[in-house]
């Protein structure tokens, strides 16, 4: 590697500069952020590389389904290591290594949807009979069963890893979980058929989308209250919520078309647009940088890219059969 070294010349101030041979490796070239699209018609996953908005690997995993228990079926630790994959249908998790992107475990639970915590020591599910299981990623295994409320279907981990926030369904409720002692320390109703949850990442806000009421409840944290309720949003909202890094703005994912991603304002808890990104937008994520945001366009297998600065479609990604779910690898 030839680098540049400067010796300073007091006398004329100045810097005499050279360059050298130094013995080591090349410096690293810079992370570039990976998606993973988790394609429950064709029971397997695209990985993308954000650089040139084209898929690089496709990985097969178990059965993940098709229907209405598509939810948040994947996961990636928070150090970008593994993605985990819940199969409904076969009743299963798979676990894929992104430095190999492979399969590299799998694990016996019946699961809809899935978190992970911060210090990517545990995975919260979705197990059926309303309840959460809790999985060890050290050794995937299951090491604890928390119930909640009726018919549980999406979750969400605050920041510091303390709470878990569980939207119900069937009793039009969400379960707030101590993470600490695995068990519920709250209830709070919310509107109704609440279907997707995300936190901001200050974790003072939690945002609820409310398919059958068609608004997004906010939730504070420091006091589990409801403490806004926010309409404007597209049809069905919640099929997925998002929230920038920066937690200025969170985009819905709504069940209908037109206008399939809300865009909501935090500051001012009011919707700021709504975007029309393809046909049955289902899933989403936003990069690390906060500047991309990918879209699963589930009817025509497709992941759109929404640029957050002129909300606009500047990207249209081929992937498997009906994508129901987006992670990024940081």
């Amino acid at each position: 590697m030839r680098v540049i070294t400067c010796v300073l010349i007091p006398s004329v101030v100045l810097l005499a500069c050279g360059t050298e041979e130094v013995n080591g490796p090349p410096l690293p070239a810079p992370s570039i952020p990976i998606v993973y699209v988790v394609n429950g018609g064709s029971d397997n996953v695209s990985v993308i590389s954000t650089e040139t908005n084209t898929v690089v690997a496709t990985v097969a995993v178990g059965t993940v389904g098709p229907g209405v228990y598509r939810t948040g079926v994947a996961a990636i630790t928070p150090d970008g290591a593994l993605v985990y994959v819940a199969n409904y249908n076969s009743d299963n998790v798979s676990v894929i290594s992104t430095e190999t992107n492979t399969v590299v475990a799998t694990v016996a639970v019946s699961t809809q949807a899935l978190a992970i915590t911060p210090d990517g020591a545990l995975v919260y599910v979705i197990a059926g009979s309303d309840s959460v299981s809790v999985i060890s990623t050290e050794t995937n295994a299951v090491v604890a069963t928390v119930g909640v409320g009726i018919i549980p279907y999406r979750l969400a981990i605050s920041p510091d890893g303390a709470l878990v926030y569980v939207a119900n369904i069937g009793s039009d409720d969400v379960s707030v979980i101590s993470t600490e002692t695995n068990t519920v320390v709250a209830t709070i109703a919310v509107g109704y058929f609440p279907r997707a949850v995300a936190i901001t990442p200050d974790g003072a806000l939690v945002y609820v989308a409310n398919r059958a009421s068609n608004d997004v409840s906010v939730i504070s944290t420091a006091t589990n209250t409801v403490v806004a309720t926010v309409g404007g949003v597209g049809n069905s909202p919640g099929i997925d919520i998002a929230i920038t890094p920066d937690g200025s703005l969170l985009y819905v994912a709504n069940g209908s078309t037109p206008d399939n991603v809300s865009v909501i304002s935090t500051a001012t808890n009011t919707t700021v647009a709504n975007l029309t990104v393809g046909t049955k937008s289902s899933f989403l994520a936003i990069t690390p940088d906060g500047t991309k945001v990918y879209v699963a366009n589930e009817d025509t297998g497709e992941a759109a890219v929404i640029s957050t600065a002129t909300n606009a479609v500047v990207a249209t990604i081929g992937v498997g059969t009906s994508p129901v779910d987006v992670v990024i690898k940081p």
